[in-house]
């Protein structure tokens, strides 16, 4: 190694030293003045000598690089959102679930305060930064790797022994007094303040300059990781390994040996969270031991082992104006509350739900009514009440419209439902636009070039009544609209055609079959194969395949019995869409497992839990959570909980090994 390249990396390693220091430590020894020379020094060393390069060198944190479009990347891991509470019951009614999942053994949890962010992905390979992803929808997300480099509390090389690759999760925050800053120079330059940190933040990461994301005090607050091999057994145990690793994990979280314990640090943090420099919107409870995190899994879009306890939300009091209604893609309509604007949370509220003819009357609002108004889960605006005392003396109870706002069809109200839909499906203009809507989304068909405004100007202009007319769309039809120049009408009629490659599950959802979201859409794609079958099912078919009810193989009967989507389905499938599983899909699915039901439980040697069920899956069978007397197998790992053995045995069910499982299947197990 010559002197240069000497030089180069104890400036790296002196600089990274000081920056942890300073940004995570709060402990800095040099002055700013100091680390900017060093800064300099190795920015003219790299410059001459670009053979040394680094992309974990601290220069990569000053920014520069321009992103026009920010690439979407499929998660290695999905990223789960999170069951809320908002009641101290509800909670102790969680932890009952857990136990009797559990079989009564002790749980503890981990209590993390709840940060109010944006969610960021960080995959780290050989001890070194190679990716930053948004959450997106949760399956995938934009790549933002060039801007969140630029934030000091993320290190580029981490410290340490490391595991090979794996994933942290944490939350991007802009701290108070950043915040303030940065809205005391936009007041004196003369610009509006923005509204609040954690918007502020997740605009950031989307910023095409990353020059000017350094210069924003954006904090990173880790709160798990993700990979195989992480060398943890518990929560509190995988935060303690990424501080040592040189991430900036705060020191709030708690271990609580039970309940009650956790019941303890809410009440304490419903008053402390004042005092602190982020802003925190409630309090994540973890189960501790991630042998039970397996154990109790994950329902298609939330862990079963934690939960997000929310404090009380802010309230607002200001005027009812009037009651408009929406109608949605399925029918149903939606009553929404026009209010007199107001402050909350950090943002301008205009508009709330009142969700149902059922709601209006608990709340007995009314027009002209003062309300309180919440933000439900800090998101979604609210009405919780009516203060009587400023009621105008003339005011009378609300009446729910009885014709659709839309067409003017009259309403239906199923028995057991909440909602009054618009049965005229196939000419209420909001459903016709809202299934297209629904057909071109991220999880659907993804098709780049095409939006929901998009959708509405093509449909007014006469150019599409249905998602099948999407296909049959040339540039030349859609340069002469308003905003749509060559090079976006090019592009979108690219991105239709493209969309022909999607697979058959996603173009199953994209029909959007009421009830069918994309985990249901997997399992009928993967239950059925190709869309003949499918449609050919009986009901009794169709509740054979795993958590498909009654409700929703009803719901596709209805679907496929209806002759204008039949025809839909038979346009599309001229077009080109996939309508059966590929042949790659195919490789390795069987039969074998046909009507047997199987129980996973325990940490396995040669695969993990996912691939397991994806085998018994592939292979016909069905995965079920707990074992009954339907279950055919239990396929017991290690560390597995003793209250499914003792069940198993009792009811008689067969406990097969990982390799006694991977025999059923004829396959050796590796090393056997």
């Amino acid at each position: 190694m010559n002197q240069v390249e000497e030089t180069i990396k104890a400036l790296r390693a002196a600089l990274q030293e000081h920056n942890y220091r300073y940004y995570v430590l709060d402990e800095p020894v040099i002055s700013d003045y100091e680390f900017d020379m060093k800064l300099k020094e190795l920015q003219q060393l790299e410059a001459l000598h670009p053979e040394f390069d680094d992309p974990a060198s601290p220069t990569h944190r000053v920014g520069g690089g321009i992103t026009k479009a920010f690439d979407t990347v499929v998660h290695d891991h999905p990223m789960y959102s999170l069951d809320n509470s908002y009641s101290r019951e509800e909670l102790v009614e969680w932890e009952q679930r857990l136990q009797r999942l559990l079989g009564g053994v002790e749980i503890a949890f981990t209590c993390e305060l709840k940060y109010d962010g944006a969610s960021i992905n960080l995959t780290y390979e050989n001890g070194v930064l190679i990716r930053a992803v948004t959450r997106g929808d949760g399956v995938q997300g934009d790549d933002v790797t060039t801007n969140v480099k630029t934030i000091r509390s993320i290190p580029l090389r981490l410290q340490g022994v490391v595991p090979e690759r794996f994933d942290v999760r944490g939350e991007i925050i802009l701290p108070l007094e950043g915040f303030a800053r940065m809205n005391q120079e936009r007041v004196e330059n003369g610009e509006d303040p923005y509204m609040n940190p954690r918007n502020t933040a997740s605009g950031s990461l989307k910023l095409q300059d990353s020059s000017l994301v350094a210069t924003r005090p954006l904090d990173c607050l880790p709160y798990g990781m993700v990979g195989r091999n992480l060398g943890v057994d518990t929560q509190m145990e995988m935060l303690e390994r990424m501080r040592g690793w040189g991430f900036k994990v705060p020191e709030t979280a708690r271990l609580c040996p039970n309940i009650e314990a956790v019941l303890d640090f809410l009440a304490e943090w419903d008053t402390r969270r004042h005092e602190l420099p982020f802003e925190t919107d409630g309090v994540v409870v973890k189960v501790n031991s991630l042998q039970q995190q397996q154990e109790l899994g994950f329902t298609s879009k939330s862990p079963r082992w934690a939960m997000a306890y929310k404090f009380k939300s802010e309230q607002a009091l200001t005027r009812l104006e009037h009651i408009s209604y929406q109608v949605g893609r399925t029918g149903a309509i939606t009553p929404v509350a026009n209010l007199q604007p107001v402050l909350l949370a950090g943002t301008v509220v205009k508009r709330a739900s009142l969700h149902n003819a059922d709601q209006i009357a608990k709340l007995d609002v009314r027009l002209g009514d003062m309300v309180f108004v919440e933000k439900g889960g800090e998101i979604i605006p609210k009405i919780t009440a009516v203060d009587l005392s400023q009621r105008p003396p003339d005011s009378t109870p609300v009446q729910y419209i009885s014709n659709c706002p839309e067409c003017n069809t009259p309403l239906e109200r199923k028995p057991g439902e909440a909602q009054h839909f618009c049965p005229n499906d196939t000419g209420c203009p909001p459903q016709i636009t809202g299934r297209i809507q629904h057909f071109i989304s991220r999880k659907a068909m993804d098709i780049e070039g095409l939006g929901g405004e998009t959708v509405e100007l093509l449909f007014k202009e006469g150019l599409i009544a249905d998602y099948a007319d999407l296909y049959t769309l040339e540039a030349e039809q859609l340069t002469p609209l308003e905003r749509m120049a060559e090079k976006s009408a090019t592009n979108l009629v690219q991105g239709v055609r493209e969309s022909v490659k999607i697979p058959f599950e996603r173009v199953l959802f994209a029909l959007g079959i009421r009830y069918v979201g994309e985990t249901v859409a997997k399992k009928l794609a993967r239950a059925f194969r190709d869309i003949d079958a499918l449609m050919a099912a009986s009901q009794e078919a169709l509740m054979a395949v795993d958590e498909i009810g009654e409700r929703i193989a009803r719901s596709v009967l209805d679907f496929f019995a209806n002759p204008v989507n039949r025809e839909l389905v038979e346009r599309l499938r001229g077009y080109g869409l996939q309508f059966s599983l590929s042949a790659e899909q195919l490789e390795g699915q069987t039969d074998l497992l046909q009507g047997q039901t199987f129980v996973v439980s325990g940490v396995f040697e040669t695969l993990d839990r996912n691939e397991l069920k994806k085998r018994i899956e592939d292979n016909g069978g069905k995965v079920a959570s707990s074992v009954s007397s339907k279950t055919t197998y239990l396929v017991a790992g290690a560390n597995m909980g003793p209250s499914k053995r003792a069940k198993a045995e009792n009811l008689g069910v067969p406990i097969l090994s990982e390799t006694e499982f991977l025999e059923l299947l004829g396959e050796a197990s590796p090393g056997a």
